[in-house]
């Protein structure tokens, strides 16, 4: 006998039904776009201590494991039952984890903040002064080429006056602004973070439960040899997601400190200030070195060029050091992408969502990249054809009897040119 949902009405409802619910979704994204876009912002508000709460867990995750394991057999001697026992240990590394996170935070933020609003404070108070001891070294320097003296002048003048303006007009009040802010959005946004560390706690102690109800819904909706794929991936997933963010994060913090510790060296201004831009903006790929060194240059060079000289020589040892050895030796290949597919990922993330698309491209498109290869060679295993990439590097087309690639006359696939067809 067949079961209810094995029955063809069953599937041509669900399809019917599926077909109408998209249709309809579909319509509401283009006609009620404002609409859309509003209920999605209220929801996602309404879900925010959810989201601060899962971010927060995910971030734990690799120390709670590790207390969870460290822990466990000498609290199993102080329980007679086993399972009190582990439930206790979860809660405790759970609450230890959070709040050994949120402790470095704070600790990170006491320091940090007050020298970060100095720095910015009194930049803007000094900037027309800076500004005008580098039109004074630029005027002295170039005074043998008046052409090129009052070209560079000019421009400098238009750059001078729109610095001054976005940093009295605009920085200054939004900073302001986060310092301060109205007292109900800071009582909304400590409620949030509040309800997320408890929320943190409860998803890491119900972690292994969350997985097997996942887990169960999975087999229970497909077939063995699907589920057992699908649970594949999303291990793939935490994989990629959970060794690039959690590598970046330790490889941003140690360049922030080598740029703390060399720039009090050097004796260069704004020490804390440039610390903080780059190791923050080293976290995003590629294009992160040249986000944060641009600006900070821009400052260095306002109260010394000659200190600018030394600290754009500073970056860029400092980036080739990170580029290749600090950063290959903490991620690895964690994302297995090339170069142009990160700078691919990083601006088409970025343009959809921003600074937060720019942070997590790289292991989206990453985890995108892997399914659609997977899909790809899937494909060209069920029609006995190569799957090896190399294989197709010289091919003309492939033979139909025989299935093998017939290669262009004048290419000769060798093991030379690193071509090996299996």
């Amino acid at each position: 006998m067949k079961k209810p949902f094995q029955s063809p009405y069953f599937k041509w409802g669900l399809t019917a039904f599926l077909v109408i619910f998209f249709s309809i979704c579909f319509f509401f994204s283009i006609f009620k776009m404002s609409g859309l876009f509003s209920a999605i912002k209220t929801f996602i508000g309404i879900l925010k201590p959810f989201i601060y709460g899962a971010v927060l867990a995910y971030f734990v995750l690799p120390i709670y494991n590790i207390l969870v394991k460290k822990l466990l057999p000498y609290i199993k001697k102080l329980f007679k039952s086993e399972k009190k026992a582990v439930s206790f240990t979860k809660m405790l590394c759970s609450i230890i984890s959070v709040f050994f996170l949120i402790a470095i935070i704070s600790g990170l933020i006491s320091m940090v903040l007050p020298e970060l609003a100095t720095s910015i404070l009194g930049l803007s108070t000094a900037m027309p002064d800076y500004l005008t001891e580098l039109s004074d070294w630029l005027n002295i320097t170039l005074k043998d080429n008046i052409d090129l003296q009052n070209n560079l002048m000019r421009i400098y003048n238009q750059f001078s006056d729109l610095a001054v303006a976005w940093m009295q007009n605009d920085m200054l009040p939004k900073l302001i602004e986060i310092m301060g802010g109205s007292l109900l959005g800071t009582v909304n946004m400590l409620k949030n973070v509040v309800v997320g560390v408890i929320i943190a706690i409860y998803m890491l102690c119900s972690k292994d439960l969350f997985a097997a109800q996942a887990k169960k819904m999975i087999y229970s909706i497909f077939n063995t040899k699907r589920a057992n794929l699908i649970i594949k991936n999303f291990r793939f997933v935490h994989k990629v997601f959970g060794g690039f963010i959690t590598g970046k994060l330790l490889d941003s913090f140690i360049i922030g400190i080598i740029t703390f510790f060399a720039m009090t060296i050097l004796n260069m201004p704004y020490i804390i200030l440039i610390s903080v831009v780059i190791g923050v903006t080293n976290f995003i790929p590629f294009f992160g070195p040249f986000i944060g060194a641009i600006p900070c240059s821009l400052l260095v060079l306002m109260i010394d060029p000659i200190q600018c000289i030394y600290f754009v020589v500073f970056i860029l040892i400092l980036q080739q050091f990170d580029g290749n050895i600090l950063g290959p030796k903490i991620l690895g290949d964690s994302t297995g992408l090339s170069s142009f597919w990160v700078m691919f990922a990083i601006l088409i993330a970025g343009g959809l969502f921003g600074f937060v698309g720019m942070l997590i491209g790289v292991p989206l498109f990453a985890v995108l990249y892997s399914l659609i290869s997977t899909i790809i060679n899937h494909s060209l295993s069920g029609k006995n054809l190569p799957t090896k990439t190399d294989s197709y590097m010289f091919t003309d087309h492939i033979n139909p009897e025989t299935n093998e690639p017939v290669f262009f006359k004048d290419e000769k696939p060798s093991q030379e040119n690193g071509i090996s067809i299996k």
